[in-house]
Formats: structure tokens, C-alpha cells, sequence
């Protein structure tokens, strides 16, 4: 089980890195949780620009940041983020603990808060 709140891979942390300089005046990348597709929620991610971070939790590997919004962090706490490149498409993959259910098509998953 994994106990640290949000894992990033060495292959992913260079990915964030690139995508972060694809932007000169980025930051870091912002893990987001939107609310769409037929289970409930998708992943988003996008650039972090220099402005008010304090909602957000920094993780940091290898020279990658990585923001999460601290409203989303109870959904993401343990998650592995990891990069996967294939022949035709390459994209982040998501390992979430916290998830209980995806859709058909993998876009779109399901959470439930633990009961405290």
C-alpha cells in the first residue's frame, strides 16, 4: 500500500518537466479532478502559472512540480503518477487508491469518501 500522498515516477517527472517548459511562464503542472463522463470525474492536467498557489499542495521530484488543488486531495491521497508511452499514443496514467469504479471507456472514474 502506498503511503505517501501523491507518487511521481522518474519517467513522468521528466514529462512534467517538458510540458512545464513548453510554457515559459509555468511553474509547475496542476492535477486537477473535473467533474464529467459517465462515472463522475476525469483527470485534467494544466499549467501553473505564477499566481496565488496557496490552494494548491507542491510535490516535487526529480525537478518536476506538480500542484494539486488541496480541495481535490482527499480524492488523490496515494496516487501514483506515472507516464506510459506506446507505439500509436503516450500518455499520464493514474494509479488512484481511491478509486471504486471506471467507465467502459477508462475516461472517467468513481470516488468515495472513506466514512471517519
Amino acid at each position: 500500500m502506498n503511503t505517501e500522498p501523491i507518487t511521481i515516477t522518474d519517467i513522468a517527472a521528466e514529462q512534467i518537466k517538458a510540458k512545464t517548459a513548453l510554457n515559459s511562464e509555468a511553474v509547475g503542472i496542476r492535477l486537477t479532478i473535473d467533474a464529467t463522463g459517465c462515472s463522475g470525474h476525469s483527470y485534467k492536467m494544466e499549467h501553473v502559472l505564477e499566481e496565488d498557489l496557496s490552494q494548491d499542495d507542491r510535490f516535487e521530484h526529480n525537478g518536476a512540480v506538480l500542484y494539486i488543488p488541496k480541495i481535490h486531495s482527499w480524492m488523490l491521497f496515494g496516487t501514483i503518477v506515472d507516464y506510459s508511452e506506446g507505439e500509436f499514443d503516450s500518455s499520464f496514467t493514474f494509479t488512484n487508491p481511491n478509486e471504486v469504479g471506471r467507465c467502459g471507456c477508462g475516461e472517467s472514474f468513481t470516488v468515495q469518501r472513506s466514512e471517519e
